[in-house]
């Protein structure tokens, strides 16, 4: 969720509208949306701040790196603490309107105009943060995690075989030993179930008072620890043991726990019995069972106090980054090129452009693969599931390469799904190259599906695609055995967009290998969601200087911008899928 920028957006629209419309010939109500904003801010910064350029070759002090203020933690030390940077210089506004325009990329992400070079992105979710636990004198507090998520290492051995089943109970110990009478556990985590984002273990949190950690105790809500949050007090490396085996580690925590999301891992009878958060028994054996969905008798729910849910705000600090391109042209290049009626000028700027265009558009279609690999790969780690696929004619059974989905989204190393997955024979009766085809285009209607079940926001609302593969999706647009609805142009040349299938709008990406079988099918939000969001400071800046020794032209463009993946889980929002094909199929 994005701050309240203080204009109003219907008359910003209505003075720049025409306008954007009339230069660049943009008619789409959401590019006019923020094109219109981007216009009125620098309206502003170009009537109130003067342009400064500093020559690299001369000693004069330089603005520097975008750096954020220091937190003066009072209010005495704001005088003395660490100052941020910031400037704003002019922007050609009709240059940076055409890159707005050209650049493709903006179609499939949400685009929020920044006012300066730096910024802070908030977003909010709901979290089962409310556990509630009571003091030693009984008094009932808040300010225990009732839920937390975290990723564990087993160690060799465990009792459990390195995974839990729902209702498995393990106690954790910050510094101190369990197993002997008088001794107490910190927390005693029960095992609620897996997280269907990221597969981590999550669990139902309770403090604990009791001696012996030998499932035999009676378990408190009370206690030394009673007010502390374990997300805050277990740090990576903690151990945690068994109820039954107090005196042998199971393993530790790779890292800190966090709090559990609701809108993305809901967890069945929050509301009702099963996480009675204050039983009135005060002992471990009277508990409803984790997992259940039953709701409250009347007696039980009029004394039991209600789970908490929080509504928690969360920061991130956004920093324009830079593209940047010069070009010169000699004075007989200016001078000669007229008699072609060609502005030489113009033509270097046209070319500048183009290189800030397709800057721009790699860089977000290169984020909006590499996160839909995450999210693939996530999916196919906790559900199994695999919508890749290999095609052949039944002599190969085995797909020994997996499919390479590329660099994953948090390293530049390659992710590989489906080592050993059985290549899909289409040699059998009725199969043809159309059938072949149109599996694919089921392909991308499960995946939309997929990402409307995984994020909740909604399916997905396009596809990025190579040549091959949007001429094979052109090739099949009107296949009649089995059609589904699509408005695919077969016209030749079509490339950005070249229709729409199931509702979701395909582009074919010429910057990709043209034989590059890979497809990412993405939801654009509405900057209030998940996902990437381009967020513009200056789409293009140009400078003309004069050379001083030759007298020659030369032309600067500089683009300043931030893509920022906002969100818990920003993957949720793309999925990529790879093909491959054997024995000599084609798609095409």
């Amino acid at each position: 969720m994005f701050g309240n920028q203080l204009i109003n957006e219907a008359e910003v629209r209505r003075e720049w509208g025409p306008i954007i419309t009339e230069a660049t010939g943009v008619e789409d109500h959401s590019k006019l949306a923020w094109m219109s904003k981007y216009c009125h801010y620098h309206n502003l910064n170009e009537s109130v701040y003067n342009t400064v350029h500093l020559n690299p070759n001369m000693n004069v002090q330089g603005m520097g790196a975008v750096t954020m203020p220091d937190n003066p933690t009072t209010l005495n030390a704001f005088p003395s603490q660490g100052t941020g940077s910031g400037d704003k210089p002019m922007s050609l506004l009709p240059l940076a309107m055409q890159v707005a325009a050209q650049t493709v990329g903006l179609d499939l992400v949400p685009v929020v105009p920044m006012q300066g070079p730096m910024g802070i992105l908030t977003y909010l979710d709901f979290v089962y943060g409310g556990g509630r636990v009571s003091d030693a004198g009984g008094k009932v507090t808040d300010s225990s995690a009732l839920l937390i998520k975290a990723d564990l290492d087993f160690d060799t051995g465990n009792s459990y075989g390195g995974e839990f089943t729902v209702g498995d109970v393990v106690y954790t110990a910050t510094g101190t030993t369990l197993g002997t009478t008088g001794n107490k556990a910190t927390y005693e985590l029960t095992f609620v179930g897996k997280s269907r984002i990221d597969g981590l273990n999550i669990f139902r949190v309770r403090a604990n008072t009791a001696g012996a950690v030998d499932g035999t105790v009676t378990f408190e809500q009370g206690g030394e620890n009673a007010g502390v949050a374990i997300y805050e007090a277990v740090a990576a490396g903690t151990s945690f043991y068994s109820n039954v085996d107090a005196t042998t580690t199971e393993g530790t925590f790779n890292a800190t726990p966090e709090l559990v999301k609701a809108l993305e891992d809901h967890i069945t009878g929050f509301s009702g019995a099963a996480f009675e958060a204050n039983n009135p028994s005060g002992t471990a054996s009277s508990f409803p069972t984790i997992g259940s969905d039953n709701p409250y008798e009347r007696g039980i729910g009029e004394s039991t106090p209600d789970n908490v849910m929080g509504l928690t705000l969360f920061n991130k600090s956004i920093a324009a980054m830079t593209y940047q391109s010069a070009a010169n042209v000699t004075r007989e290049q200016v001078q000669d090129l007229k008699q072609f009626g060609i502005d030489a000028v113009a033509q270097v700027e046209s070319v500048l452009v183009n290189e800030l265009t397709q800057d721009i558009n790699k860089l977000i279609l290169d984020r909006i693969f590499r996160l839909g690999a995450t999210n693939a790969q996530q999916v196919n780690t906790t559900q199994g599931i695999l919508l890749s696929a290999s095609f052949g004619t039944g002599t190969t059974t085995v797909n020994s390469a997996g499919y390479n989905l590329g660099p994953g989204n948090s390293s530049d190393t390659d992710i590989v799904l489906g080592a050993g997955t059985a290549v899909t024979d289409i040699s059998g009766g009725g199969e043809t190259q159309g059938t072949l085809q149109r599996r694919i285009l089921t392909k991308i209607l499960a995946a939309t599906n997929l990402i409307a079940t995984r994020g909740r926001r909604g399916p997905g609302t396009f596809a990025v695609t190579s040549g091959m593969m949007g001429t094979a999706i052109q090739d099949i647009s009107g296949f009649v055995p089995y059609p589904m609805s699509n408005t695919v142009n077969q016209a030749g040349g079509s490339l950005f967009p070249i229709g729409s299938v199931a509702g979701v709008t395909i582009y074919v990406d010429p910057n990709r290998d043209f034989n590059d079988l890979k497809i990412v099918v993405g939801r654009k939000g509405d900057g209030n969601s998940p996902g990437l969001v381009f967020m513009p400071y200056l789409m293009a800046e140009s400078v003309e200087t004069i050379a001083e020794g030759t007298m020659s032209p030369k032309i600067a463009v500089k683009s300043r911008f931030a893509l920022v993946e906002a969100g818990f889980h920003p993957q949720t929002m793309y999925y990529t899928l790879d093909f491959a094909t054997f024995d000599g199929v084609s798609i095409i």
